[in-house]
Order: C-alpha cells, then structure tokens, then sequence
C-alpha cells in the first residue's frame, strides 16, 4: 500500500494538479534573510503587508504552531491565444483571462484538506492562495514543484512557469522531496526583455518598476517614463514569461476554469477608458482584475493611451 504521502500526492494530481511536492516545515532561514535585504531595498514600493508580517513569512511555525510538513501544489493556466498586435487593444495577463485563481486553487486545497483528514482524522491544516503571510514561491522550490527564475517566477520543468501555486500546511510527518535544480543557466533573456528594467539583478525584481505591480497593486498616478513603455498592458505583463526558453514546453490547461474567455484577450483601451463602474463590476465578477479595481484598470488603459 502507498505512504500516506504518495497517496495525498495521487489525489492532488487527480483534483487536476500539474505538479505536487511535500517540504519539512522550518525556519526559512536563507530566504528570510534574502527577503529583509529586498524590503530594505525598497522593492516591495508600496506592499507594506510584505513587511508588517516578515517575521511570521520566514517560519510556518509563527502562523500555524503544530506544522511538520509544507505541500506544495501548482496548476497549469496557460491558455495559446495570442495577445492582439493591434495597438488600440489592451493586454491583460494569460493568468486573468479566466475564473479568479484563489477560488479554483482554494477549492482543490480544500478538496485535498478532505482527504486529508479522512486517512489522518487528527491531521490539522491550513491553505493558502497567494494569501497570508506565506511565501508559496520558496515552498514550491523546496517542495521539488520548480524552481524560482531570475524573473521571480516558479519555473516547472513539464508546465514552465504557467502555473499557480497553493500551499497547504499540515500538522503530519509526511516524507519530504528534494528541492528542485535551478535550470536557469546563463540564461538572462528575461532580464534583457523586461521593457523598464524591474529585474534589478538576477533573481531580484524592483516591485516599483514592474508593470504587473504597476497596473494591479499600485494606487495613485503613474510615471509617464514608465507607461511609456506599457506597449498595450492594462492588467499584470507577461513579457518575462513570454520569452523564457523553459515556456516552449508549455501545454494547454485542462482546467476549464482557466480558460480565456474572448472578451479577456484583447480588450479595446477606448472601451476600458470609458468602462463604468457597473460594467466593471459585471465583466470582472469572476476576475481576477477586480483586483485592480475600477478606478485602477481606468486609470491603465488612459495611461496607455495618452503614451501613443
């Protein structure tokens, strides 16, 4: 009969995961010294929840007390449509053409949590979604999901870097994986293509240049030397992602959930520039570009016209 581990791994894979990966729950000792250096730099900008709970992001023992094991979980996104060459048409990222991942990720977590406690009654958890004082990154890499790239994206060697990540802490001794081996190389393509160089070195982004945290995250004006170089991103950028050399492997999500819906691709910045608030609401109920907010997916697609 199977470990307890493998089974859990089994059934993350049939709830539709891409990839799965189990870490011993300790002290992030490397990483958390990494993370201070980056807030004293200043690259989270404006993310003050980077920094109010570093403490609690660096030892899963300061969020949940009785974890022993970390899972790690990764879902492929990845939709082939192409984003429109026109320039009078805005981009949104691959990852918000369809349903908001925190719920679809969330949901599986869950499902995984069942089962969990349905073999391990006493088991105690806890999900998270790219929520909470957690760094789901640093567990994919040392859960053996992937490896993070110089562009600060969890690269996987059968899906790239199209893919979510949950994290899912257990009060279990599970058998634990072996990190995954940067691939990365000399590779610095992603670096090179970043249009406002918010790739500070390798494995170091400058929150404050990326047009992702620009568009979604950032509240207030823009810097026309920045959206100057928007070219059509309304919502998140994909451009790091788009020229990575492991992305060629690629595959179509089987996640309905995840796939684009047409009016997502290539919206017409004319149209978004003008968008009311209720038509906002409407269109991205289920988005995750409600992230942004009205005012903010407004304010984008202006930008960007104003920098014709």
């Amino acid at each position: 009969m199977a470990s307890l581990s493998q089974q859990i791994k089994d059934e993350a894979l049939r709830l539709g995961c891409c990839g799965v990966g189990i870490a011993r729950a300790e002290a992030l000792t490397p990483e958390g010294e990494k993370l201070r250096a980056w807030l004293a730099r200043g690259y989270h900008a404006t993310m003050s929840w980077m920094s109010d709970r570093a403490d609690e992001r660096t030892d899963p023992r300061a969020v949940m007390p009785s974890v022993r094991s970390v899972i790690s979980i990764a879902m492929n996104y990845y939709s082939p449509e192409r984003h429109s060459p026109d320039a009078s048409d805005g981009k949104i990222s691959r990852y918000a053409w369809g349903d908001d991942y925190h719920f679809v990720v969330l949901d599986r977590l869950k499902e995984l949590e069942n089962f969990i406690r349905r073999k391990a009654p006493e088991a105690e958890t806890r999900a998270y979604v790219d929520t909470g004082p957690v760094m789901d990154k640093v567990w994919a890499s040392r859960a053996g999901v992937g490896w993070i790239g110089k562009h600060t994206n969890v690269i996987t060697r059968g899906y790239g870097s199209w893919v979510f990540l949950g994290t899912l802490m257990v009060s279990l001794d599970l058998e634990v994986d072996e990190p995954e081996t940067d691939m990365c190389g000399s590779c610095t393509a992603c670096i090179e293509a970043c249009p406002t160089g918010a790739i500070a070195e390798p494995y170091v982004l400058d929150a404050g240049r990326c047009i992702s945290y620009l568009t979604i995250e950032h509240r207030g004006p823009l810097e026309k030397d920045l959206t100057s170089k928007f070219d059509g991103w309304v919502f998140g950028c994909d451009i790091c992602q788009d020229v990575c050399p492991w992305n060629r492997f690629q595959q179509p999500t089987e996640e309905s959930l995840f796939h684009a819906r047409p009016e997502n691709i290539a919206p017409p910045l004319k149209e978004l520039a003008e968008m009311s608030q209720e038509d906002f609401s409407r269109r991205f109920r289920r988005s995750p570009v409600k992230r942004t907010k009205h005012a903010g997916l407004v304010r984008n697609a202006r930008a960007v016209l104003e920098s014709f």
